[in-house]
């Protein structure tokens, strides 16, 4: 292969939450995002993935926005290649994928576990932390980041620096995908996918943890009506964290966000509970800056 050759992947990372999981559309088996080359056929970028997305999984997405551009040339399988991932972040609900690319759906959290704490530390949090402190012992500086980025030492756990946590790992050497093996990495340091696509999914969920904080982004994931507690549930499985109700329901309030329908449902308990859906002058204003969905914790 001649030196200096470049292809450019498009790659897409398809979130949903479903009950409290949020969920990410795979194929290969859950090793690989929905992703293709984008080649001199496609009219443009997002026209390319949307072919790529409906070949190999079937699954319909509207909204789609683009992430980030992946271009480091010591992060690729062939070093004569220099490998472009250009990444996209599409809200959907799910539904069944027939495609051709062996789709599935997954946890974030089987790929990510460090990120869930909504029941406190997750399983394997202890030895993690360990192998990086080990890994940043002889530099300060590593020391200043690990502390940083996994709120250590004093500081606080920032929900938002998903991809800075994910960095850190490969650099430590401690995910699969640092030395090539999709089955090699540290136990308790999640699932590994193929070359740099759980990168672009930490990138995925980064983005929309800071983005549901000022847009109402969550109606894209959300029925036409669903119950107070339904809402609180989606924001805490995006964000990984427990959030105080009564300062999630009165920052709600006061935001104007959501409407009664009239309706009522049984919860688990059977009590009826108030059903509720977005303004329609939410829906029609969502890309307004200034209307978000608090997170207050618990």
């Amino acid at each position: 292969m001649t030196t200096g050759l470049a292809q450019a992947d498009l790659i897409a990372v398809l979130a949903a939450v479903t009950g409290d999981a949020p969920r990410v559309m795979t194929v290969a088996a859950g090793e690989a995002l929905p992703s293709g080359p984008f080649t001199s056929s496609h009219r443009s970028l997002q026209a390319g993935l949307r072919d790529w997305i409906e070949s190999q999984t079937g699954h319909p997405v509207g909204f789609l926005e683009q992430l980030y551009t992946f271009a480091d040339r010591d992060r690729g399988e062939d070093a004569d290649l220099r490998r472009i991932s250009i990444s996209y972040l599409g809200l959907v609900r799910e539904q069944a994928a027939p495609g051709a690319g062996r789709p599935e759906w997954h946890g974030w959290y089987e790929y990510l576990p460090w990120e869930d704490h909504r029941s406190g530390l997750p399983e394997g949090w202890h030895r993690l932390i360990a192998a990086l402190n080990l890994w940043a012992a002889s530099d300060p500086g590593r020391v200043q980041r690990v502390a940083h980025a996994f709120g250590l030492e004093g500081q606080a756990w920032n929900e938002d620096l998903v991809l800075s946590r994910y960095e850190l790992l490969y650099e430590a050497g401690l995910v699969g995908e640092a030395s090539g093996l999709i089955g090699a990495g540290l136990a308790g340091a999640g699932r590994a996918m193929q070359g740099d696509h759980r990168r672009i999914l930490a990138t995925g969920i980064a983005r929309l943890r800071a983005k549901i904080k000022y847009r109402p982004v969550a109606f894209e994931l959300m029925p036409e009506s669903f119950t107070f507690l339904q809402l609180q549930r989606l924001v805490e499985a995006l964000i990984g964290l427990r959030l105080h109700k009564s300062n999630f329901r009165r920052q709600i309030d006061q935001q104007d966000l959501i409407e009664e329908t009239g309706e009522t449902t049984a919860e688990s308990r059977g009590r009826p509970a108030m059903l509720f859906r977005y303004r329609p002058a939410v829906l029609e204003a969502r890309a307004l800056a200034g209307t978000r969905l608090p997170v207050s914790r618990g």
